[in-house]
């Protein structure tokens, strides 16, 4: 036996959809503000920032380099870099900025060149995104990591590896495999999954 929906409900079914689908674009919205934590202002001048970074006691710059429309890059900014922790642990380490791969906003490297955004992502042989490029205070790149990572456990692997250093002797994926056991007992002894 099938149940037929009254007629009258048929008509409130059209304002129904309506707020669905607003309730799903503002939380969408809420997800890319709080995404948009992650990442200080900036004028581009990235050499200026550097100095920044070193005067408040920093690692150095954190760069994503980004596209419009890339599904990876707004899975990091919903999924990712939207969370309290990650915000905290990395902006404590890194000043962080966006770069748009494709760009053509004239920003300043970190050698104070004044180029466009993409001249600059071409440079450091930016191929896809989104790409994270680590900045050592003294200009240096650290290492870079290509693509979105799987959640955000592994997001924060990557800030301790270069944090701690380990960018220096092994690969990430070295790093990972190293750490996974003991990542994961120090998550069970703290009481989290």
């Amino acid at each position: 036996m099938t149940t037929k929906l009254p007629s009258a409900a048929w008509r409130y079914l059209p304002a129904l959809l309506t707020l669905l689908t607003m309730a799903l674009l503002a939380s969408t919205t809420a997800r890319a503000a709080d995404a948009d934590r992650f990442f200080d202002q900036s004028l581009g001048d990235f050499r200026g920032e550097l100095k920044s970074a070193q005067q408040a006691g920093k690692r150095g710059l954190l760069l994503m380099f980004e596209q419009e429309g890339c599904p990876y890059c707004r899975k990091m900014r919903e999924q990712v870099l939207s969370q309290p922790e990650v915000q905290a642990y990395f902006r404590q380490n890194f000043l962080i900025f966006s770069v748009d791969m494709l760009g053509d906003v004239e920003i300043q490297d970190t050698n104070g060149r004044s180029k466009p955004e993409k001249t600059y992502a071409r440079e450091l042989h930016i191929n896809g995104t989104p790409t994270f490029v680590f900045i050592g205070a003294d200009g240096s790149v650290l290492t870079r990591y290509v693509g979105a990572t799987r959640d955000v456990a592994e997001f924060m692997q990557l800030g301790r590896y270069v944090v701690d250093g380990f960018y220096k002797t092994q690969s990430f994926a070295e790093y990972r495999k190293s750490r996974t056991g003991k990542d994961a007992s120090a998550r069970r002894a703290a009481g989290i999954s």
